[in-house]
Parts: C-alpha cells; structure tokens; sequence
C-alpha cells in the first residue's frame, strides 16, 4: 500500500520568537536551521524579513540547507496598491527566498474591524499577493489567519479566502488556529469540509496549544486529509505556544497506524538526535529542559514505583510505549522512598555497581535511601548523590579528599556606588595526607558582580584539590535549585545542584540540612566526586 506524502514545517524561528523571554540572535538561527535541515523537515521558516534587525540580519546571511526549503514569512499586500509597489511584500520578497508563506485573515470581523476594508478587498489582497510571488518563481503558501473561528462564524467567506490564495495559484493554503480554542472534533469536521474544497495535497494545519490540545488538533487535522503539519522545536511559541514537533515527529515515525500511512522526510534512524535536538534549543535560551517532556524528557521514561520497575525489568514494553533509545533517550529506574528492590538493583546494575541480590548490605542500603528520603533527600532527582550513597554503603567508593572542615563569612560594607555584600568562603581538605587551605570570594573577578555564598563555596573547594586538581578544572555549576521541606522549626532545605563538564557529562546531586550553605555544601562535593570518578582519577594513597 502506497503511502500518502506529510509535509513538515517547522515555524521555531518566527513563531517561537514570540514567545516571552526569548530572542535570538542571527548566529542562533543560523544554528538551528542547519540542525533542523539535518533532522530531514521539509520546510524552515526564518521569520520576517525587514521585521527586526535580527530577522534582516540572518536573512543577509542564510544558511545554505541540503533538504529543507527555505522560508520567508510576510504579510498580503494592503488596500489600495498593488502588490508590485507594496514596501513591505517588497521586503519579503528582496529575500529571495525559495517559498513564502503570507499571513492573511479569513475571518471576516478581523477583515471589517481589524483592517477595515470590505470583504472583496481582502479576497483580492490575497489572490493578488499570491499571485505576485508565484510570478516570481517562489512556491507560495498562504497562511489563513483565525481560519476555524472564521468557518464558524461566516464558512463561505472563510472559504473563499482559501479560493482566492489557490486562484493566486499558491502551493499551500495552511489553516490557522490563532488563539488555540478549536477543539479536536470540530478541527476534524471543518478540516474535512475544506478538503472536500481543495485536495488535501494542499492544505496544511497550524495549531497553537491554548488548551493544551495543539498537538492532537494536529493529528485531527491529518486524518481529515490535510498534508502539511507546522509547529515547533518543544512547542515555542506566544501565550502557550504552538504544536510541538518533537512530540509530533516520533508519533508518525513509531506509532503503527501513522507510520503504516504516512511517509515524512525525516528517517527513522534520525529519531535518535531528537533529544538533543530539543536539548539544544533549551540550552541555546538558557532554560532548564521539560524533564517530563514526551519522548525527550529525562523523566520520560523515568519508572519511580517498585512494582512498576518488577514489570519493567521482566518486559519493557509493560509501561513503555516506545523504545527510549528510538528517541535518543533512556530508561531510569531513579531510587526513591517507593523504590523496591528490583528498582534498587536495576540501578545499581545500570550505574555500574556490582552487588549481589543476596547481598545483606542492600536491604540496609534501600532502608537508608527511604531514611533519608525522610529527612527531605530527593533521589529520583539527584542520580549522581545515589550513586555515591550506593557505593560507599558497598565499600565500592573511591577515597580522593577527606574535607576536615569549611566556613562561610558574609559582609556587607559601604562603598562609593552603593552597598556591597560580599561572601568568603575557606575550605581546609586533605589530600593524600597533606592539609590544604583554599579560600575564595563571592565576586566575579571578570563583572565584578557578587554571586553569593555558595558559589563562594563552590570556588574554595574546587580551588586546590592537589594532584586532583587537573581533574576538576572543566568542572562547572549548571543549575542551583533550592527547596524548603517542611514547615515552622522543623523545616530544612534541600539543595539541588546540576553539574557538567566539557566531556559532555552532566549530573545532579543533593543535599539536606536545616542550613542552606551546609546543604550546598554537601551537594558540591557530592559533584566534584562525581567529577573525579566520571575522569577516571585514580585513589589517594
């Protein structure tokens, strides 16, 4: 059985700039369309050029892609000149860009109220703009604003929008879902209608995720017959952003009533960069990833009940709709105060440990895990600390550094500029027998700005470990996430710090104490053994 063609477009470098607290850079554009050409998506939209900057600057200097057509976004010409001599189209179109997608509404109060002019005179701003494009040899896809609130308020006009972009002879006539209310029933019955209209062929779906149904309206949308699916890298975009890909793409490629259909650009044995695919764009906005994102989370395939991890030892697909690997990603069987002992050694077994399951000291070491848990320790959320935990209760721990004892000062004085407050921090460890003091300040010795106590801490410790030093020196803090557990005189605080290297390693670590410098503390030098057994370093003598 043949199957039909999905086009996917991607929309990450307009759409998911307008979500807030994110701007790229040109170089950032750069970065992810090549990884998106590579991925195999059929379609990467740039933004607007002449919009912004940022925009004029990446399209001056585009990527050239090996698969993926090259997009600019703009808007239909405006009342009352032609689309030859409308500055604005011009500037899309100076883009030279092999496909333009042009946003037009379809909705007729939006064309009365919003643009106020007469329903005709949009219907010809559409077909006119379309139509200048494809003179030009550039394949045009018309983009139909509020397109289902449109079909539910006047459907022949909202129809007719459509007409007047395929009279124009545009390529694709994709419907939008502005303000992300449609719901997957009614998506499917209206999407239905149209392709009744227009060949499937030549409809595309382009969902926002008000109601958190962005990516099922997606699919709603392909089994009335649409053909094009847009969306973006982890679901960016404004308000609650927009059909994320990274969900969309694995379910077409896995899932057997999709992939025995459909056929997209991108190649099952691509699914594997899709985690790190995702993870770049976060790391490129310097936000923490969804960790229980779909396919691509760290808590994805994260299996915490002891009961749960028994079924998943003997038979994966129990609780495991996919292959993790199929995505780049893991199985993890984190220890927790629920875990049981398949848990326990399905842990130890993955980290490396060697136990025996009838070994004694593993009953006392998941009675010390749920113990400790007790007290506020987390560790599904802090593999690394586990690790160290199993280990030493094994006698499987390597000894490097024996810290004799720390201390903080904290002091605020006045300066010419205002208040400063500044951390100190000394540390006094031995190494192979030798005492060693290392102290350090809060400041940034490059901005000059003061970065707390702990990261005071995190300098004097890391500062001179003696022959281990050389080891730790690409050692540095990724996230410091601070929690108080409990309430009145009780409450203590949990510190969790994210750690990486320039290997590409990252781990997190934990510590609890009613004292937010002691459990930093015992989270820092959780890391730095973490670092030293991650580089292979050898014992102190």
């Amino acid at each position: 059985m043949s199957k039909d063609r999905l086009s996917l477009f991607d929309t990450t470098l307009r759409d998911g700039q307008q979500t807030q607290g994110v701007d790229f850079s040109a170089a950032d554009k750069v970065k992810i369309a090549r990884a998106l050409d590579e991925l195999g998506l059929d379609y990467v939209e740039g933004g607007w050029p002449g919009a912004n900057p940022t925009d004029s600057d990446f399209f001056h200097s585009a990527p050239q892609l090996k698969t993926a057509t090259f997009t600019a976004f703009g808007m239909t010409k405006r009342a009352g000149r032609s689309a030859a001599n409308d500055e604005v189209l011009a500037e899309v179109v100076n883009a030279g860009t092999p496909a333009v997608c042009l946003v037009g509404k379809s909705h007729d109060f939006h064309v009365e109220t919003a643009l106020g002019i007469t329903l005709d005179e949009n219907l010809a701003n559409i077909r006119e703009s379309i139509a200048h494009l494809v003179a030009r040899g550039r394949e045009a896809l018309f983009d139909a604003e509020h397109f289902f609130d449109g079909y539910k308020g006047n459907p022949d006009y909202a129809l007719a929008c459509l007409d007047a972009a395929m009279k124009g002879g545009a390529r694709w006539v994709v419907l939008c879902d502005t303000n992300g209310g449609a719901l997957p029933t009614e998506v499917g019955e209206i999407v239905h209608a149209v392709c009744q209209r227009i060949p499937g062929t030549n409809v595309g779906i382009h969902t926002h995720n008000d109601t958190e149904q962005a990516v099922a309206n997606s699919f709603a949308a392909i089994e009335a017959g649409a053909r094009q699916i847009q969306g973006t890298l982890n679901g960016l975009g404004e308000r609650c952003g927009n059909a994320n890909l990274v969900s969309i793409i694995p379910t077409l490629l896995l899932k057997q009533q999709y992939a025995e259909r459909f056929q997209t650009g991108i190649a099952v044995d691509a699914l594997p960069s899709l985690r790190s695919l995702s993870l770049m764009l976060d790391e490129i906005l310097n936000r923490q990833p969804n960790r229980h994102a779909a396919y691509v989370g760290s808590a994805a395939f994260a299996h915490k009940a002891g009961l749960h991890a028994s079924a998943i030892v003997k038979d994966p697909a129990t609780y495991e709709h996919v292959e993790p690997e199929a995505v780049g990603n893991e199985r993890v069987i984190p220890m927790s105060n629920q875990a049981g002992r398949s848990n326990l050694i399905e842990r130890l077994n993955k980290a490396g440990i060697e136990a025996d399951p009838k070994d004694k000291r593993l009953a006392r070491l998941l009675a010390l895990v749920k113990e400790r848990e007790d007290q506020g320790f987390s560790y599904d959320s802090a593999q690394a600390s586990f690790e160290l935990l199993a280990r030493r209760s094994l006698d499987q721990l390597p000894r490097y550094f024996d810290v004799d004892r720390y201390r903080v000062s904290i002091e605020r004085r006045e300066e010419p500029d205002g208040p400063v407050t500044v951390s100190e921090a000394v540390v006094v460890v031995h190494v192979d027998g030798e005492r060693m003091i290392s102290a350090s300040e809060s400041v940034d010795p490059e901005t000059h700005a003061d970065q707390g106590p702990v990261n005071a801490l995190a300098r004097a410790l890391r500062k001179d470990l003696g022959r281990y030093q050389s080891y730790i020196d690409d050692l540095h803090l990724v996230d410091f996430k601070v929690r108080i557990i409990g309430a009145g005189t009780e409450a203590v605080t949990r510190v969790l710090i994210d750690s990486a290297d320039a290997a590409g390693n990252s781990w997190s670590t934990v510590g609890v104490s009613p004292n937010i410098v002691d459990a930093s503390f015992q989270a820092l030098e959780d890391a730095v053994i973490t670092k030293l057994m991650l580089a292979g370093a050898p014992a102190a003598r």
